[in-house]
């Protein structure tokens, strides 16, 4: 097969290497049909994750066909359609029992690409199949399917979720890019009073408008009066930016909340003797994957076809270099995700 190999800081490669094979009893081998790059991709190209060792297979994400299974696999079978989740579980351990998939403790979490080899290739080793993949729905387009590999999930879980999103809530999402526009189109699933989509880029906001918004603008009159009147009961992080986590505490209300899902590069200033008068709930953390059953459940037709819209470029995969470029500079494009189809003979 090919596959993108991290060789160092900067350095990748789309290039042959021997099939993976079944190493436990648990594993999977998937034929990826579709898979992605993701903002943590870029940052792993670049050297940030410095456990990330050179020669390992990049990505996370995935949708595909399942080849083979080990012995102790039960869920699915060969010839099953699933998504791979971006998360291993082994499914047994305190951590994975309560969903949090990400503090597994017994050689889970965030493998694929990261441990592992990992989905940017045409064919992948799952680990803990049974709680790490998902029968793809029916009649489900794949592209959009590869969004449950990660995307949605943490907009639910990191933003929706910890930001205890509610009827009649006022919420405000500082990031118009994939998991920031996710974020509002299942926030608004909960009914809220309005939906406030805030980033710099006028494509994206207009993109936000089209997805549910109630309002979407710069950081202009709007989101003055909010900081200088009642403030919003949830506001939402998914920019990534220290001005964007500032953005966040002035605009959220007394007692209101600050889902924070954006990966930041750089250290975020705090304002502790601001915010301790004000009894702001801050939450962060990792993707757990563990909703995807329930989101695959919930999620209707029509909110589908709305994040379908979020794939905005489609690409064969031996073009991955492209696919890094427009992840890397998709903040001053109309790009949000680009899906990679593996050429087929």
């Amino acid at each position: 097969m090919h596959a993108f190999v991290y060789q160092g800081p900067g350095q990748g490669s789309w290039e042959p290497m021997s099939d993976p094979e079944l190493e436990q009893s648990t594993d999977a081998v998937v034929r990826v049909d579709a898979t992605t790059v993701c903002v943590g991709d870029v940052h792993t190209l670049r050297g940030d994750a410095s456990d990330v060792s050179p020669g390992t297979v990049l990505g996370h994400e995935a949708v595909g066909e399942v080849l083979e299974v080990g012995t102790e696999v039960h869920d699915v079978v060969p010839g099953d359609e699933v998504i791979v989740s971006s998360i291993s579980s082994c499914g047994h351990c305190m951590a994975c029992r309560q969903g949090v998939f990400g503090q597994c403790t017994q050689g889970g979490g965030w493998l694929l690409g990261h441990e592992v080899n990992g989905t940017q290739a045409e064919l992948v080793r799952v680990p803990f199949a049974d709680h790490s993949v998902h029968k793809l729905p029916y009649a489900m387009d794949r592209d959009t399917a590869v969004l449950f590999s990660e995307v949605l999930p943490a907009a639910f879980e990191l933003g929706v979720r910890n930001g205890k999103v509610r009827p009649g809530a006022v919420v405000v999402v500082v990031g118009a890019g994939p998991v920031g526009l996710s974020a509002l189109i299942i926030a608004g699933i909960y009914s809220p009073a309005r939906v406030i989509s805030v980033d710099l880029s006028p494509a994206r906001l207009a993109a936000a408008g089209s997805l549910g918004a109630d309002d979407a603008e710069l950081p202009g009159r709007l989101i003055a009066d909010l900081s200088e009147g009642p403030g919003a009961d949830v506001v939402i992080e998914a920019a990534g930016s220290s001005d964007s986590f500032v953005l966040c505490t002035q605009v959220v209300r007394s007692g209101g909340h600050i889902a924070n899902i954006g990966m930041h590069e750089t250290p975020v200033s705090l304002h502790l003797e601001q915010l301790c008068r004000k009894n702001v709930t801050i939450s962060t953390g990792q993707v757990d994957t563990s909703s995807t059953p329930w989101l695959l459940d919930v999620l209707s037709p029509e909110h589908l076809d709305l994040f379908s819209r979020i794939i905005t470029q489609r690409r064969e995969i031996g073009d991955i270099r492209s696919a890094y470029a427009i992840a890397s500079s998709a903040t001053s494009t109309d790009a949000l995700r680009t899906v990679l189809h593996p050429a087929r003979p």
